[in-house]
């Protein structure tokens, strides 16, 4: 069964950092753009960070630029988002998703055919 599992969330206080990661059973991440989602109640998923399936390229949300860096270790089979400065409005809950994209891996959500269950990120002094 294929499936994609977040891990690394937790209770964090401003200007600390955590490491999510995300892998994936039952496939291979390599051949896969992946991006990094986050979702507060009421408000829609919004794009944080991708890297592309073609040639690693990465591109950021600009709220998170310089603080977040998204990469991947095939040999692990593993993704991840390492977030630092954390503050705030960084609290969410945070999804991996993947897709092979022709262009570009920013996309809508809607674009992303297979996603984690999530893991929460709370940053709160």
């Amino acid at each position: 069964q294929r499936q994609l599992v977040e891990s690394g969330g937790d209770w964090v206080q401003p200007g600390e950092s955590l490491r999510l990661s995300c892998t994936a059973s039952g496939f291979r991440l390599t051949y896969y753009a992946i991006g990094w989602f986050r979702q507060v109640p009421g408000k829609e998923r919004e794009g944080v960070s991708c890297i592309s399936n073609k040639d690693d390229m990465t591109y950021y949300d600009d709220s998170v630029k310089g603080r977040f860096t998204i990469s991947r270790d095939n040999a692990k089979n593993m993704v991840y988002q390492q977030m630092n400065n954390l503050r705030p409005e960084d609290t969410a809950v945070y999804y991996c998703a993947v897709q092979v994209f022709m262009d570009t891996c920013w996309v809508p959500a809607s674009a992303y055919a297979r996603w984690g269950q999530g893991a929460q990120v709370t940053v709160s002094s």
